[in-house]
C-alpha cells in the first residue's frame, strides 16, 4: 500500500495515535459507560419529578386576564341603522373578527411553565451524551471494518448492521430534540393566541393539553434513551468477536 500511495510519517503516526484513543475510548463506552448509563436512567425513571399522577399538578398558571366586554353605542337609529348594517355586509369591511391588540403584557414577561422547564434541561444533556458517545462507537466500529474483498464478508456485514444500528439511533435522538423545540414554539403561538382572544377558552386548554403531552413525551424519551444503551450494549457484545475480527483467516487486513 505505502508503493502505491506515498504517506507522510508524522501524518500517519497522528492518525493512528487518532485510531488508538477512537479504539480505548470507545471499548470503554461499550464495556462501562453504557452499562453504568442505562442504570442512571433506569432509576432517573423512578424519580418522582417524572412519575406525577395527577397531570394537573404540572400545569402553569396563564395570567393573562379577560378584559372587560366594550359596549358600543350605535350611532344609527331605525330604518338608516340597518341600511347602515347592510352597506358595511356588501362592502365587506366588517365581515372579519379582530382580536385584541397586544402592546405589552400586563405582568411583565409571560413565563414558560417552569416544572417542564426544569425537567427539560435533566434530559437534554442525556440526549446530547447519547448522540456524542454513539458518534464515537461508530466511528470505531467503522475503522475496524477492513478493506473490500470478495468472500469471507459475513464479519463484514455485522459490523456495517452496527454502524446502521447507531446511526439509527443518533438520528433517534436528534429528533427528540427537535420535539422539545417544537413545543417551545407550539407554546408561545397559543400564549399569544390568549393574549390576543382573551376571551376564548378553548385557547387556555390547548396550553394545558400542550403541557401535559409534552410531560409524558418527556418520560417516553428517558425511557427511549434507556432502552437505547440497553440495545446497543447487548448488539455490542454478542457481536464483539465479529466486530473486531470480521475475517479470521485475514486478520492483517484489519489495519
Amino acid at each position: 500500500m505505502s508503493s502505491l500511495l506515498k504517506v507522510d510519517n508524522e501524518i500517519k503516526k497522528k492518525v493512528d495515535a487518532f485510531r488508538g484513543r477512537i479504539t480505548a475510548e470507545a471499548e470503554d463506552l461499550v464495556a462501562n459507560f453504557f452499562p453504568k448509563k442505562l442504570l442512571e436512567l433506569d432509576q432517573f425513571l423512578k424519580d418522582p419529578s417524572i412519575n406525577v399522577r395527577e397531570l394537573k399538578e404540572i400545569h402553569s398558571e396563564i395570567n393573562l386576564t379577560v378584559p372587560d366586554p366594550i359596549l358600543l353605542a350605535d350611532i344609527h337609529d331605525g330604518l338608516e341603522g340597518q341600511n347602515a348594517k347592510k352597506r358595511k355586509l356588501e362592502d365587506g369591511a366588517d365581515d372579519k373578527v379582530g382580536g385584541t391588540k397586544v402592546f405589552v403584557m400586563p405582568g411583565g414577561m409571560m413565563k414558560s411553565n417552569g416544572k417542564l422547564v426544569e425537567l427539560i434541561e435533566k434530559v437534554k444533556p442525556e440526549i446530547r451524551t447519547l448522540i456524542e458517545k454513539c458518534n464515537t462507537v461508530k466511528m470505531w466500529v467503522q475503522l475496524l471494518i477492513p478493506r473490500i474483498e470478495d468472500g469471507n464478508n459475513f464479519g463484514v456485514s455485522i459490523q456495517e448492521e452496527t454502524v446502521a444500528e447507531l446511526r439509527t439511533v443518533e438520528g433517534e435522538a436528534a429528533s427528540f430534540l427537535d420535539q422539545i423545540s417544537r413545543y417551545y414554539i407550539t407554546r408561545a403561538k397559543l400564549v399569544s393566541k390568549i393574549a390576543k382572544y382573551p376571551h376564548v377558552e378553548d385557547y387556555r386548554r390547548t396550553v394545558t393539553e400542550i403541557d401535559e403531552k409534552e410531560y409524558i413525551s418527556l418520560k417516553i424519551i428517558v425511557s427511549e434513551l434507556r432502552n437505547q444503551y440497553v440495545t446497543l450494549h447487548d448488539m455490542i457484545l454478542k457481536n464483539i468477536e465479529k466486530i473486531k475480527r470480521p475475517r479470521s483467516s485475514n486478520t492483517d487486513a484489519l489495519y
